[in-house]
């Protein structure tokens, strides 16, 4: 009886989990989205805690009390513009976990009076790659978010993809090996190291360019770990929680490859991201040599002030400044007298999925004005100002004619078509890509220089005093 409660509670958690990733699909429900997916997994926990065979509940407590302080501690302390390195960490939580329990689970059964079955086996084994590879390649891609002991761009050396196929190899030799003799303790921590050298040898050679594509690849890792440890275990709640996190990460995975017109395959193999600061060879430096026009606070304010309308392209550098509040108080102003603004939001514009969309959440901006590139496209032929906060990438007109350009092909915000393009930036340093930005030495282009945060702050002031 309490076995078929327990399968009902588990389908109602599953239920539950769906709904709440549809309602994740509209920022106007993704509050409700995700407070109703934690409940979904809370009933998930406490059916598992009742209905399986626990070693001792003051661990849990323990481990509950830990995990809880936390949760709450990173939702307080981390910044907004640290999201994706904490999403990050969290994907890999997920793959570490199951890569522990895979261990415990298999030494569990080697164990004299136990019976380590062939299917078992394998999903131990499968658990123990995938776990070991998301929570190796999860903390590299947060390090490199952080801009910690690890550099940003790819680290590209002589025989890194013999060096994979050769870790893969050693996984399925170790994998084969077990079969026939399950208790060689040896060859299980070598299965594990292998994995999660592998997690970091994937990672460490994928650039800034590409971390959004590699959230969403790691996010799919965990929740496939999930479901192979759920197999694991014989917990049905796990399994299809953790085919829930992986498909929708596939999925995501795809939306954000096509975003950037790049195979995962490209993505995962192809270094973008290497060229440095400077380079470009004779188009960079004929675009350079063009040199670029300026503009000054008080003329900005002047163009954005007496437009009708202006459409505002967010990118990393407006999380680097953590200038969207200032970005919201200028639309405000701008609104007042009369003048429409807009939000321009590219796919892979930030470093994750969705970040310009969390900063400007997170600042009160009118869900209705964030617009994603297929709506806000048409409407930069009529716009009085296209005005650029810390993007550059996705507004580079190179993907459209360069086919040397390593972005050539990925769709971009067409802000070359405005009537006045206001860039602002720190310097003329590229983007995440590492080349120049023909956005920069168009002719209706202006930069105005400085951190984004006290430039906006300026710009505040100057259309206040406007006439």
């Amino acid at each position: 009886m309490m076995q078929h409660l327990a399968e009902l509670a588990y389908l109602l958690a599953a239920v539950i989990f769906i709904i709440g990733l549809k309602w994740l699909s509209s920022p106007l429900r993704a509050r409700k989205g995700n407070v109703l997916s934690a409940f979904g997994m809370l009933i998930a926990i406490v059916v598992t805690l009742l209905d399986k065979q626990i070693v001792s509940y003051g661990l849990i407590a323990i481990g509950l009390l830990i995990g809880t302080v936390l949760g709450i501690w990173m939702a307080y302390a981390v910044k907004m513009t640290a999201m994706p390195q904490m999403v990050g960490l969290l994907n890999g939580f997920g793959g570490g976990a199951s890569l522990l329990v895979a261990a415990a689970e298999w030494y569990r059964l080697i164990q004299p009076g136990q019976t380590l079955t062939t299917g078992t086996a394998v999903t131990i084994y499968l658990s123990s790659l995938v776990g070991g590879v998301t929570i190796a390649g999860s903390v590299v891609a947060a390090l490199k978010l952080q801009g910690w002991l690890v550099p940003d761009r790819p680290v590209l050396f002589p025989g890194r993809h013999a060096l994979s196929i050769g870790l893969i190899l050693t996984v399925a030799a170790m994998g084969i090996y077990l079969g026939y003799n399950p208790g060689t303790m040896w060859a299980f921590i070598v299965l594990n190291v292998a994995s999660l050298i592998l997690g970091v040898q994937l990672v460490i050679a994928i650039g800034g360019a590409d971390q959004p594509v590699v959230i969403c690849l790691l996010n799919s890792y965990s929740g496939i770990a999930a479901a192979m440890t759920g197999f694991v275990i014989n917990n049905h709640g796990l399994i299809i929680t953790g085919a829930l996190v992986g498909a929708s990460g596939i999925i995501l995975t795809n939306i954000m490859c096509k975003a950037m017109n790049r195979s995962i395959w490209n993505v995962l193999f192809g270094g973008v991201g290497v060229v440095v600061a400077g380079s470009g060879g004779d188009k960079g430096a004929a675009m350079r040599a063009k040199g670029v026009r300026t503009i000054t606070p008080e003329d900005t304010a002047a163009l954005l002030g007496y437009g009708k309308l202006v459409i505002v392209v967010p990118g990393y550098g407006m999380a680097v400044a953590q200038a969207q509040h200032q970005v919201r108080e200028l639309a405000d102003l701008l609104h007042k007298r009369g003048v429409e603004v807009l939000y321009a939001i590219h796919p892979v514009a930030g470093r994750m999925p969705g970040h310009m969309n969390v900063l400007l959440a997170e600042a009160n901006v009118p869900y209705e004005a964030l617009q994603d590139l297929d709506q806000i496209n048409p409407n930069f032929d009529r716009a009085d100002v296209a005005i650029v906060i810390g993007a550059n990438d996705v507004v580079n007109p190179a993907a459209r004619h360069d086919t040397s350009s390593p972005i050539y092909g990925m769709p971009i915000l067409d802000a070359d078509k405005a009537q006045h393009i206001i860039v602002m930036k720190r310097s003329m340093n590229p983007g995440f890509a590492g080349i120049e930005n023909e956005l920069f030495y168009d002719s209706k282009t202006q930069m105005l220089f400085g951190d984004a945060k006290k430039s906006l702050l300026t710009l505040i002031n100057e259309v206040r005093v406007l006439e």
